[in-house]
């Protein structure tokens, strides 16, 4: 007994004097705490509610996701992620099980297993026109049970079976740059019509048979006026289109093939009418919508042959296609925006004035402005006929609406994650200690043993009550304070949508959400593009008085050109501080490891005529960046011309406005790779107090010392891979040269000053160095 006390004390003693030391097992490798998957932007949907089996939803994104949805929960049944360059354009379901996708510009065509997503078969459909349109639709034969699927493509319309992807019939279409805009299937006959396109006003007809492939009938006709590339099917023998300028709607004849055509100016039906109009890709039997400013008008040809205005709507209005439901009758849904609300109405496809739906629904204002709705029948248990609706919002999130309520949502805009930032979780203040959900090291031992005892199927009923309720307890390790060990954060993700998202690390949950009101389209910013994020303010000295705050940083274009956007939100309420649209714009924003009085992050933000501007803005900044003016140095990769070049700060800006934040540069050295043999695939660049290691040559970088950052780099030379890195440092007359490539390590000291104009070494890598 005492010889049991004497061990038991040891090991107590033992145990207090011990430092914790927390680490993975090798059966914890490669375990996720948490996993999420979302889709992207939702571009088409089609439903499935079959009365047997699950009743899915069928979405393709603008992300190449396409994937089954629960309709029910929103949940993911399977998804597949195609290629960056295997863009779906076109889906839609055949034979009541396969989910049919063209994609790659029309040139793959693959069917899929509903209940799966196995796939099925995969067709290739060759051309030996490129178009830039594409179109797809299916034709019911009723012979064998099959569906002929019609693909439109590189100049070539194909004819594949919708049981095996074989191609039936394929024929090739004349004509220059011709572009089909819409198939018209046949009513009656065995003759299908394809109109489309060539040049500026040109106009075809085409009559297929069906069948064989056959090519039977073509007309063409001139427009006087042009027209834009947007069609609208009225009916089997009407269609109408926009001219050149958009002003003067055309309205097409299509009988026995033959192409007639009448233009009116929308002003004489619209008044008010200014600006350019827009058809909608809705597909309204009888009817078209068309949008001009913001306003919806809805339009149809009357008795006479005449355009008439059913309605005009304002306030952002969307329209779905027009579906069947009981007694083929065919409805279509128009979702409109108004406040904090959104009005969702259903409304018979030959009586405009009926409305078979109207629902309000509360909209979180965070989600932006409705931008796409699809909408699908069903039973209710009155036998009336009810409507639900798929809702893609401005953050790309997706919705369904059902009986005035959101049954289901999804942050799908987390597909396209543009930058991701960390932030540190508040401290515990008074009244919230940190310490009463963290467990002690005795209580983790015994936490891991009950779990490995379950594992190995050894846990009495007792022990697996006990591994329950840690599993509870887990939960309060999501708390939103700060650990001593610092591993609970905030991940701060910025989306292409222009939203700002923080997850707890925890367990993924969004914490908070802003869809930034400065990268949302507007007069000022038509076409905002999200860029990257940074740390702008990380309180160390006042964590209790004072919240962390990130930079958003993005342009209203596309161009390096286009004017910038920055924006300052506060890391723990998710409020924007501070926002602004710059006259000047953003090729790169390079960090400083350098912070002003309020433990606000210095930034150099360097425009497309290699301009630095220095952030924030304050006389406090400016001062703290005169002392460590002459140790800045960057560099820039041109990959299109294969140069890189380091640069140097010179002095303020020659512009005709006084900035004293904005600085001048100036080269100092550049590398020319040979276009012939060496491409520039990557690039990335080493912290500038780190040690690097080359092939045992210990190198340190210190900026205070005037020697100048690391640079890295890969060149594609013939299929081998080159690794390249380079120092210099300069002092006196003194300069070092250290090149690293495939199988060797030169290195060139004490190398004259000035230096040569061109070094040439090995592998055929110019080194140019301005001095």
């Amino acid at each position: 007994m005492a010889m049991a006390i004497r061990v038991s004390l040891l090991l107590l003693l033992f145990l207090s004097s011990s430092i914790p030391s927390f680490s993975l097992y090798e059966d914890q490798v490669g375990l996720m705490d948490w996993h999420k998957q979302y889709l992207g932007k939702v571009k088409q949907a089609v439903f499935h509610t079959q009365k047997a089996g699950r009743k899915r939803l069928i979405v393709a994104t603008e992300e190449n996701v396409l994937a089954s949805l629960d309709l029910r929960r929103g949940e993911i049944f399977w998804r597949h992620v195609l290629g960056d360059k295997d863009g779906i354009d076109h889906i839609a379901h055949a034979l009541g099980k396969y989910v049919i996708t063209l994609s790659s510009g029309g040139s793959i065509l693959r069917a899929w297993n509903l209940p799966d997503g196995q796939m099925i078969w995969e067709s290739f459909l060759a051309g030996r026109k490129p178009s830039k349109s594409s179109l797809m639709t299916l034709i019911d034969l009723k012979v064998d049970k099959d569906n002929l699927i019609l693909v439109y493509s590189n100049g070539c319309i194909h004819a594949v079976s919708s049981i095996d992807g074989a191609v039936v019939w394929n024929t090739e279409l004349d004509g220059e740059s011709l572009e089909l805009q819409q198939f018209i299937e046949p009513a009656s006959d065995d003759i299908l019509y394809a109109l489309g396109y060539s040049g500026a006003s040109q106009l075809h007809a085409y009559g297929i048979n069906i069948k064989t492939g056959a090519l039977i009938k073509h007309d063409t006709v001139e427009l006087p006026n042009g027209f834009c590339e947007e069609v609208s099917l009225l009916s089997s023998e009407m269609l109408v289109t926009l001219d050149a300028s958009r002003t003067i709607l055309v309205t097409l004849g299509l009988k026995d093939g033959k192409i007639s055509f009448e233009e009116e100016h929308i002003r004489n039906l619209l008044p008010g009418f200014s600006g350019k109009a827009t058809l909608l890709s809705s597909k309204l039997d009888g009817m078209f919508a068309m949008k001009y400013n913001s306003y919806v008008v809805f339009l149809r040809v009357n008795d006479k042959g005449k355009l008439q205005v059913v309605d005009k709507i304002d306030n952002a209005a969307v329209v779905s296609d027009m579906i069947s439901f009981a007694e083929e009758q065919q409805a279509f849904g128009i979702v409109q925006h108004q406040g904090s609300k959104i009005h969702f109405m259903v409304k018979l496809g030959h009586d405009y004035g009926n409305d078979l739906l109207k629902e309000s629904i509360q909209m979180d204002h965070q989600r932006g402005l409705v931008q796409k709705v699809f909408i699908n029948n069903y039973i209710r248990t009155d036998r009336s006929p009810g409507f639900r609706a798929l809702v893609v919002m401005e953050d790309h999130s997706l919705l369904l609406v059902q009986q005035g309520d959101i049954v289901w949502s999804r942050e799908d805009g987390l597909a396209s994650v543009v930058d991701v930032t960390t932030s540190e979780l508040p401290v515990e203040k008074k009244g919230v200690s940190v310490a009463k959900v963290e467990e002690g090291f005795l209580e983790w031992l015994k936490g891991h043993m009950l779990k490995l005892k379950g594992t190995l199927m050894l846990a009495s009923p007792e022990d697996m009550a006990a591994i329950q309720a840690l599993r509870l307890k887990s939960s309060e390790k999501s708390k939103l304070t700060r650990d001593h060990n610092g591993f609970r954060k905030l991940f701060i993700v910025l989306t292409k949508a222009g939203k700002l998202l923080a997850l707890h690390s925890g367990d993924g949950r969004i914490v908070w959400s802003l869809l930034l009101p400065s990268l949302r389209k507007s007069e000022t910013c038509e076409n905002p593009v999200a860029l990257n994020l940074y740390q702008w303010q990380v309180p160390h000295h006042h964590a209790l008085d004072e919240n962390p705050a990130v930079l958003v940083v993005g342009r209203c274009g596309c161009e390096r050109e286009a004017t910038g956007v920055l924006s300052v939100v506060d890391a723990y309420m998710g409020k924007e501080l501070n926002s602004l649209i710059s006259s000047h714009s953003i090729a790169e924003v390079i960090p400083l490891p350098f912070a002003d009085p309020t433990e606000k992050r210095l930034h150099l933000i360097i425009d497309a005529e290699r301009n630095v501007h220095l952030y924030p803005r304050t006389a406090e900044a400016a001062v703290i960046f005169q002392r460590e003016f002459p140790n800045v140095y960057w560099y820039s990769v041109d990959t299109k011309n294969g140069i890189l070049r380091g640069h140097a700060l010179r002095s303020s800006c020659l512009t005709e406005e006084d900035d004293e934040f904005c600085y001048s540069s100036r080269d100092l050295w550049s590398i020319v790779l040979p276009s012939d043999s060496e491409k520039i695939t990557a690039t990335a660049t080493r912290k500038p107090n780190e040690n690097v290691d080359l092939n045992g040559v210990n190198c340190k970088f210190d900026q205070e010392k005037d020697e100048q950052c690391s640079y890295n780099w890969q060149i594609e030379q013939e299929k081998d891979k080159i690794e390249f890195a380079e120092c210099r440092s300069e002092k006196g007359s003194k300069r070092s040269l250290m090149t690293y490539e495939t199988d060797w390590l030169r290195t060139v000291r004490n190398l004259p000053s000035p230096v040569p104009a061109t070094w040439r070494s090995r592998g055929d890598v110019n080194c140019e160095v301005t001095p």
